[in-house]
């Protein structure tokens, strides 16, 4: 996996000229942020060696580099699941590919599930915690080349980089939520008692992604900041069908705010 990985990175290098600093992952419906990325250097994943190609509707499968809010940028436009058929290391490669290319930080976001019955559709959660029901993405030998076999998680997200959301969410006028995100298989949706366990084990929303590229990043050092957007309600007699479609049309609407809040973070680091 190592050799892959390097392979991968020294591709990239020949073909994009910008040397990113930030590391943006954008969940499902979430691809709109790359509007705002100029200077673009576009790869498709198809062209990349190595590279696993997303399956899911919402994820168009492009690597873009450029700037956004004074920094250079590599975002994900379409990540992988573990649902999908891919194991972790396949998963989480590409996060492993971006450090080589020189990310500092990493930004992900995702559309998920509210638990907590203060939220509102659409609402904005900035994730402080959360709660791995996925396989652990470092399962299997250690990379250590990439970091340690026993990585410390007592600081998944990054205080500072969340101190810094709050006072953009504030400057722009966004109400912000703060809370834990409990990760799932898929590709099922919840039933009413799924949400009521992850809401009594401490989780405020729930989805099928984030945490294996957390772990990943983490394991190798790398600061990271996540964002969720609500799309749909756990919360009992809200709990109502759900759609692929209706996840993508909620996380398209409440983009623009998170796109904003992103921006002008990188302007502010």
């Amino acid at each position: 996996m190592l050799k892959q990985i390097k392979e991968t990175a020294s591709f990239i290098k020949g073909r994009v000229t910008i040397e990113p600093e930030v590391g943006i992952i954008l969940g499902t419906g979430l691809g709109g942020l790359v509007k705002d990325i100029t200077e673009q250097q576009v790869l498709e994943y198809k062209d990349i060696p190595n590279f696993p190609v997303s399956t899911v509707e919402g994820h168009s499968g492009r690597l873009i580099f450029g700037m956004l809010g004074g920094k250079k940028v590599v975002a994900m436009q379409g990540r992988f699941h573990f649902y999908e058929g891919y194991d972790m290391s396949q998963v989480t490669f590409p996060v492993r590919v971006m450090k080589l290319l020189g990310i500092k930080r990493l930004f992900v976001s995702n559309a998920s599930g509210g638990m907590n019955p203060e939220f509102e559709i659409g609402e904005l959660m900035i994730i402080n915690d959360h709660i791995n029901l996925i396989p652990n993405a470092l399962l299997g030998p250690n990379l250590a080349e990439f970091g340690p076999r026993f990585p410390d998680m007592s600081v998944p997200y990054d205080k500072d980089m969340i101190a810094l959301a709050k006072k953009v969410g504030i400057k722009l006028g966004y109400k912000l939520s703060e809370g834990c995100y409990v990760s799932t298989t898929g590709p099922t949706f919840e039933t009413p008692k799924e949400y009521q366990y992850f809401r009594i084990i401490g989780g405020d929303a729930v989805g099928m992604s984030t945490t294996p590229e957390v772990i990943v990043a983490r394991h190798m050092g790398i600061p990271v900041f996540a964002m969720s957007i609500i799309t749909d309600l756990g919360v009992p007699g809200k709990i109502v069908e759900v759609s692929h479609e209706e996840v993508q049309r909620v996380g398209a609407a409440s983009e623009q705010k998170m796109t904003a809040i992103m921006q002008e973070m990188l302007r502010n680091l």
